[in-house]
């Protein structure tokens, strides 16, 4: 049996504008550090998987800039979805290309747009969760030990031990409010992450089983109709049509800094601060300003007397909102006119 690694990176560029744009969203931007978020994924798994064995999925208007990003994975191992269909799908094909390959594949499933405090750990628990898929026969997911009662993710609720610190899922839990994820995390409930293992043979067993939204469908996948396998599935994320139905699910622990990187103010998390707890990239200057996350990609940035503000200097553009506000970006953005979206990159 040999072990695969699937990197989900499309995305649509709306978390992080100006300076992400569907043609460069945020997964090829150094967000967390000097090197994008991609790259930063892929080299953190080559301790675990060598990049022969590493599927990359992305937009396919993403695919040429993934693989130039990327010139140590093949070029084949890049695949362009031709149509977003949420995380089913898109794990649907790439584990179907690993099993093509090897019928005997095992998967570790990550997103591209991760911060990760701790590239050993990361791979020791990546690594623990594919011994549970492939000891006990079952898809399994990573929970992350909890620093906060975070409202922006899901939370895993471990049942009874399968063996070690790997236990059964009693439930998923979506996005609590504050008070009810304190709750959570002191019955001993982890976040819900993202990242997947489990062997091929197991993840279409189930397929087959529980996700009619996917299954009819396979078969187009077999015989090579990607385009036409990705126009009929309905989309839907694997942890509602694989993890939320199956009985044969099992979660382990990862103790190690993990962040989604979700919105503007998640950066206060991920890069290092100055004293008055202010992010600065580029050429940006904070005077008497607390808790601001300043980004000045292409001309300066200077604040004065404020606080808790994001204030990105980008593609031409200025954005000015609270860290707060930051969440509903999106909202924001559909408000625009197109002309202020599609500045060029």
């Amino acid at each position: 049996m040999s072990r695969w690694a699937t990197v989900l990176a499309g995305g649509s560029g709306t978390r992080f504008w100006p300076l992400s744009t569907p043609d460069s969203p945020k997964q090829f931007l150094p967000l967390s550090g000097e090197r994008p978020l991609l790259e930063e994924a892929v080299s953190r798994l080559s301790e675990l998987i060598p990049p022969e064995r590493i599927l990359i999925v992305t937009g396919a208007p993403l695919v040429e800039r993934t693989r130039a990003l990327l010139p140590g994975v093949p070029k084949d191992n890049v695949l362009g979805e031709p149509r977003a269909a949420s995380t089913a799908p898109a794990l649907t094909w790439a584990t179907s290309v690993a099993q093509q390959r090897d019928p005997d594949a095992s998967l570790v499933s990550l997103h591209a747009d991760w911060h990760v405090g701790d590239a050993a750990a990361f791979c020791r628990t990546a690594e623990h969760a594919l011994e549970v898929a492939e000891r006990h026969d079952v898809l399994v997911t990573v929970g992350i030990v909890p620093s906060r009662p975070e409202t922006g993710y899901g939370y895993i609720e471990p049942g009874e031990q399968l063996d070690g610190d790997a236990r059964r899922v009693r439930r998923f839990v979506e996005k609590p409010d504050a008070d009810r994820a304190a709750q959570l995390i002191a019955g001993g409930a982890l976040w819900n992450s993202g990242l997947f293992a489990w062997t091929a043979a197991r993840f279409f067993a189930e397929t087959e089983e529980l996700a009619p939204e996917i299954a009819p469908h396979l078969s187009k996948l077999a015989s090579g109709a990607v385009s036409d396998f990705f126009g009929s599935v309905t989309p839907i994320a694997v942890d509602v049509s694989h993890f939320e139905r199956s009985e044969h699910v099992a979660v382990v622990p990862g103790a190690f800094a993990w962040d989604d990187v979700g919105t503007w103010a998640a950066l206060a998390r991920v890069r290092a601060t100055d004293e008055a707890g202010n992010v600065i990239v580029g050429e940006a200057f904070a005077h008497d300003a607390h808790g601001c996350i300043l980004w000045a990609d292409d001309g300066p940035v200077v604040v004065d007397g404020v606080r808790d503000l994001v204030v990105v200097r980008a593609k031409g553009v200025t954005l000015v909102t609270t860290r707060e506000r930051a969440a509903g970006l999106k909202a924001l953005l559909e408000t625009l006119p197109q002309s202020l979206l599609e500045r060029p990159s």
